[in-house]
């Protein structure tokens, strides 16, 4: 007990997540009685993990995307596409915002990336600071649902892992995020409409011309998708394939085609990129090895002992789960959160008969909003930097869009036809 003081206490005073993770790994398997090499093997196992190399891949990507100009050829198409419409700006920023992400894997990015040029967009055409303010902070995790997102990709490789029954595969969730995505953008676009609908009539009247050239300009970024969902579910690539074929094309397309990116400036984009990953597969090591631990203890098992006694039903499993899952995504990254509690959350939702690609779906669309939620999301601050404006304004700002994405949450949550129809 007083090592486990002291690693939390130096959890409080800064330490590392991943050191934390480790160190009480460490700790468990020396109270067990076993040799700390178990530990160390779990980084070497990591190795042969076939679908671990979608993760690099795909990262590589999304940097890739993020430095070149296509932001603003989204940004472009989505407006000739629907910016006729009422509240088309802003239903353009909801849009272009998820489709980036779902490429980067990184809210805050698409924020810089794209808000940074919507945002003033949204005040010169007229719509609420405010609204505009939390429209393009919470728009930067709308994509986490959508392939080839990052999390997407790690809860599949954690939860496959596990051996449930039904199993869980990248491909599954794939198309299980596109119906529970698709409706939190619905409801978001529902209501820029609503807003929209008293504004002055800034928007242009829908143009062939501009579609057709706006389809010009972005026609290297349009495959892409076809690419991956096509790619896996014909079943010409795997998922590694996949991610292998797509971080091609955006090379040749950024690197040798646009030539937006010159060689000189890749090893700063590699670098970065892998920077991530390498965070990732650090605390996926030692997440791993702590999850081997509690099933070693059993720990899965005594959750549920505990749970059940006091949650009764599937049903309020997961709506007790939302509530938690809320705040640890306020506070913890997407990445550490879905390595640490996967293996622990799994097992107790199979046991309430959850199905774990349902689970998945709720788990990550909870995480997606945490970094929004007031009063300490993570995005809260990138966007309060990136847009000089004061926290407790971004607040405030972002409260109706989470009541409208958690409203989305609930049918979610509830309806597990959505993460399940297309299976």
């Amino acid at each position: 007990m007083t090592g486990l003081a002291i690693v939390l206490l130096l959890a409080v005073l800064g330490m590392p997540l991943f050191a934390v993770i480790a160190a009480i790994a460490l700790l468990g398997f020396h109270a067990a009685g076993y040799d700390l090499i178990a530990v160390a093997v779990e980084y070497y196992r990591l190795g042969d993990k076939p679908g671990l190399i979608a993760i690099p891949m795909f990262t590589f990507a999304g940097y890739l995307l993020g430095e070149s100009k296509t932001p603003t050829r989204l940004v472009r198409l989505s407006l000739a596409l629907l910016g006729w419409l009422p509240g088309g700006l802003a239903i353009v920023a909801i849009v272009a915002c998820a489709f980036f992400t779902a490429f980067t894997g990184a809210s805050g990015m698409t924020i810089v990336a794209i808000g940074a040029f919507l945002y003033p967009a949204l005040v010169k055409a007229s719509y609420p600071e405010r609204y505009s303010l939390g429209l393009v902070t919470s728009s930067g995790s709308l994509g986490l649902l959508f392939a080839p997102s990052l999390p997407l990709i790690l809860y599949g490789f954690v939860a496959g892992q596990l051996n449930t029954t039904p199993t869980v595969t990248i491909r599954d969730l794939f198309l299980a995020g596109l119906m529970p995505g698709a409706l939190m953008i619905l409801v978001l676009s529902l209501h820029a409409m609503w807003v929209g609908r008293q504004l002055p009539k800034a928007e242009s009247a829908f143009d062939w011309g501009e579609v057709w050239a706006a389809l010009k300009e972005a026609k290297w970024e349009l495959p892409l998708p076809l690419i991956v969902l096509g790619g896996i579910y014909s079943g010409e690539f795997a998922a590694s394939e996949a991610a292998a074929v797509t971080t091609l094309y955006v090379f040749i397309v950024t690197v040798l085609i646009k030539k937006e990116i010159s060689f000189s400036k890749l090893p700063d984009i590699m670098g970065e990129s892998m920077r991530l990953v390498g965070a990732i597969l650090i605390i996926l090591g030692a997440a791993g090895a702590l999850s081997n631990w509690m099933v070693d203890q059993e720990i899965p098992n005594h959750l549920f002992d505990f749970s059940r006694q006091h949650v009764h039903s599937a049903g309020a499993f997961l709506m007790l789960l939302n509530a938690v899952l809320l705040m640890v995504g306020m506070f913890i990254d997407i990445f550490s959160a879905i390595v640490i509690l996967t293996p622990l959350l799994v097992p107790v939702a199979a046991a309430y008969g959850i199905h774990p690609v349902h689970f998945g779906i709720v788990m990550l669309a909870n995480l997606q909003i945490g970094y929004f939620m007031p009063p300490a999301g993570m995005d809260l601050f990138i966007a309060a930097y990136r847009f000089k404006s004061n926290i407790l304004t971004l607040a405030r700002a972002c409260v109706p869009f989470f009541l409208l994405v958690g409203f989305a949450l609930l049918v979610i949550t509830w309806v597990p036809w959505l993460s399940l129809a297309l299976l």
